[in-house]
């Protein structure tokens, strides 16, 4: 292959801190400050740049023991480019404008330092949906999500409803509950199937994948000898 067959995937100069380079590679440019990123994500970096592993403060890693949002970020500082990956998702940035959205936690890749987090309950899940936990982002900055496939943007004026795994992410002003249409004794949870939905409704957005996620496989806990323990090394 020659260098002109390469040139097509040459990388793509800087428009700002965020920059795509193809639907599934985020390059981020650090100039002495820093960037939360999903633990794992660094494909490659140009410079220096340093990397340090973040719970969050403690209210929060409690927050991710007790829910099992598996949220594991790190802190991205230095001088350098740093490209971003996870799993060949196509990757959108998002723009906050001193605003708020929710994002599922296996759909967060990086967002700027002017954005606060947060691990919260679905509003409106209730105490029957215990696992519906995902991640609160406000404030100002540029957010970058994943997506396991082209997603397709709903407006929520029209009640919508969708699984736990397909619901990436959604606006703040949006109300969240939970539908049910099976009985209590066949409601699985989360990444079980569709034994349940998210509903959506009122004025905003909310981001769909063309993807259920990874299928919990049946267990039974009658013969587990206790309660399991907190993963405090994530």
């Amino acid at each position: 292959m020659s260098e002109t067959d390469l040139r097509q995937f040459t990388e793509v100069s800087p428009e700002g801190r965020f920059t795509l380079q193809n639907s599934s590679m985020l390059k981020v440019r650090l100039d002495g400050d820093e960037v939360q990123a999903l633990l794992g994500s660094m494909v490659a970096y140009q410079g220096d740049v340093r990397f340090e592993r973040k719970s969050g403060g403690l209210g929060r890693f409690f927050k991710k023991a007790v829910t099992g949002e598996g949220v594991q970020l790190m802190r991205c500082t230095g001088s350098g480019d740093l490209f971003l990956a996870q799993d060949k998702r196509k990757i959108m940035v998002i723009d906050l404008k001193n605003e708020r959205m929710t994002v599922n936690g296996d759909n967060i890749l990086a967002f700027e330092p002017g954005i606060e987090w947060d691990i919260r309950r679905v509003e409106g899940a209730g105490r029957l949906a215990g696992g519906l936990f995902n991640v609160v982002l406000e404030g100002t900055g540029k957010v970058a999500v994943t997506s396991a496939g082209e997603p397709v943007m709903l407006d929520t004026k029209t009640p919508t409803y969708a699984d736990p795994e397909s619901a990436i992410a959604w606006s703040g002003g949006v109300k969240t509950g939970v539908r049910s249409d099976v009985s209590f004794k066949t409601f699985l949870g989360r990444g079980s199937g569709e034994s349940f939905q998210i509903s959506f409704e009122g004025s905003g957005w909310v981001l769909i994948q063309p993807s259920e996620g990874a299928v919990v496989p049946p267990h039974s806990h009658g013969e587990s000898g206790g309660g399991g323990g907190f993963d405090f090394g994530n």
